[in-house]
């Protein structure tokens, strides 16, 4: 059992129910963390973008310009600037990687196209990449958005289709355009939850579960090593 010099509790900020800390949240209990769920949208998110232990900001279906139909991201945004400009630990995924490079003030936007479904990452030549994990592993994507890269980001990992997959800013700053959290177990609530965007691009929803009842294990597995690396990254003082 490791520890680390962090606080002992974990704050999620979600957006969408079922897009949850997946196989993450048993990682950071025997870990012994807890965690803590905060609703965007519902509670007041200043508590978890002014803690300085890890907060995850999770995904969820809006994009970071639809503050006009979601105001609650303005808030959002403008808080998540101010934990940036304070480097404390945050680990941004999908919509919250989104965010994360937006408030460090890159344009975020409509990708040419949607990229759902289970495929490896490329990642970007270097030592100790934090995700050098997943060199063989496919990762669930499920965005359709993308953005370009923060000028003081460290590019780790692209695609084909997204040359922006994730970056790092310093050891503190982590963000992830794919769901290295998904849980297999619970992979069906995803595919009830985006019928009709699956509908809508015409994605084969027995393919996508086919191929995750494929991969999601192996996922698993190396999001627990790439996270506790990240939090003995981050747990560092020196």
């Amino acid at each position: 059992m490791h520890t680390f010099n962090l606080p002992k509790t974990i704050y999620a900020i979600q957006h969408l129910a079922f897009e949850d800390l997946g196989s993450l949240e048993d990682l950071f209990y025997q870990l012994g963390y807890r965690v803590r769920y905060f609703e965007a949208g519902v509670d007041d998110l200043r508590q978890a973008l002014e803690f300085e232990g890890l907060t995850i900001i999770l995904g969820g279906p809006i994009g970071v310009y639809d503050t006009a139909d979601y105001p609650f991201l303005t808030d959002e945004i403008e808080l998540l600037k101010k934990r940036l400009a304070q480097n404390l630990p945050t680990l941004g995924i999908c919509l919250g990687a989104q965010l994360i490079a937006h408030a460090l003030g890159a344009t975020v936007y409509a990708g040419a196209t949607k990229e759902i479904g289970w495929s490896r990452l490329n990642l970007l030549p270097m030592a100790n990449n934090p995700l050098q994990n997943l060199e063989d592993t496919p990762v669930l994507h499920w965005h359709g958005d993308t953005f370009d890269l923060p000028t003081e980001a460290t590019l780790l990992a692209s695609t084909n289709a997204y040359p922006h997959q994730a970056f790092a800013v310093g050891r503190n700053i982590l963000a992830l355009q794919f769901h290295l959290e998904i849980a297999g177990e619970f992979f069906e609530k995803w595919l009830i939850g985006h019928t009709a965007e699956l509908r809508q691009t015409q994605i084969s929803i027995p393919a996508l579960r086919q191929d995750n009842q494929r991969y999601a294990a192996a996922l698993e597995r190396q999001a627990k090593r790439i996270i506790q690396g990240f939090l003995e990254r981050i747990g560092t003082t020196s």
